[in-house]
């Protein structure tokens, strides 16, 4: 199915960690509204309204092709929201200009995105990609953020030999650290290539077309070496713990002999 856009934009929004698309797609069906189409793919929901084409993934990110302001001015946008876990409030959308050429590859030129025609399939595969790129900037911001905020472990380890902080504390951040690596590492299958393209193959060149734009493939290798990264210092910490706790057992035993001794050449 072709779509006849109002806008020639593709707007990407991150709204939340997951959006429950059956259910979705269930509350859509009951409304009856004759002026909506929705589709199940696997992981994406198609809807399809008037002038405006949407795809939203379960891991929490929403395509709309041809223009994003008139999903706020109709049921859509509460409907959408009422279905997502953890939502995200303060991520601006990015927005991406678009033109249909016949008989054209899908290519990127100056951030302005070509594509062959408007029907589902096509821009399903495009969204994918985009969609794909958006979550991973997420990734990439939080596995940032946690090296920036621990950095300071390494470097007092390196001019004093010891990390100062608690057993208490430490133990915390050994706590957060594993938390966002684990939340990482249990999405991370989402940027391998979707299994939508295992059922439409011929659509997967147009998908490759956008990751190598988007510089998907050296995003999630660099991605990878921070969460190795991570890893050291959540090792670094548990070493600093397993240190702590020796040195009191160390000292709790000298303390013990020293009060055996005293004992001893008292009686």
């Amino acid at each position: 199915m072709n779509a006849n856009f109002a806008h020639s934009e593709v707007e990407i929004s991150l709204i939340g960690n997951g959006v429950n698309l059956l259910a979705l797609k269930t509350q859509l069906s009951e409304q009856h509204n004759t002026q909506i189409v929705v589709r199940q793919f696997r992981d994406a929901l198609s809807i399809q309204a008037s002038a405006v084409h949407l795809f939203i993934f379960d891991y929490g990110v929403v395509i709309t092709w041809g223009g994003g302001s008139e999903l706020h001015s109709n049921e859509l946008y509460p409907a959408i929201h009422a279905h997502v876990s953890d939502e995200f409030k303060a991520i601006a959308p990015e927005r991406y200009h678009f033109k249909v050429c016949e008989e054209s590859k899908v290519n990127f030129v100056d951030d302005v995105l070509t594509i062959p025609d408007s029907n589902t399939l096509t821009l399903l595969a495009v969204s994918h990609g985009l969609a794909q790129s958006t979550k991973l900037e997420k990734f990439e911001k939080i596995a940032e953020s946690t090296i920036k905020d621990n950095a300071f472990l390494s470097e007092s380890l390196a001019k004093t030999g010891k990390i100062p902080l608690t057993r208490k504390a430490l133990s915390k951040l050994r706590g957060a650290l594993f938390c966002t690596k684990s939340d990482i590492l249990l999405h991370f299958n989402l940027l391998d290539t979707p299994e939508f393209f295992w059922e439409h193959p011929e659509e997967e060149s147009k998908y490759l077309a956008v990751t190598k734009y988007l510089d998907l493939t050296p995003r999630v290798e660099l991605l990878t070496m921070k969460l190795a990264t991570i890893n050291e210092i959540f090792d670094m910490i548990a070493a600093e713990q397993h240190h702590k706790h020796s040195s009191v057992l160390e000292w709790i035993i000298i303390i013990l002999i020293a009060a055996e001794i005293v004992m001893y050449f008292g009686h």
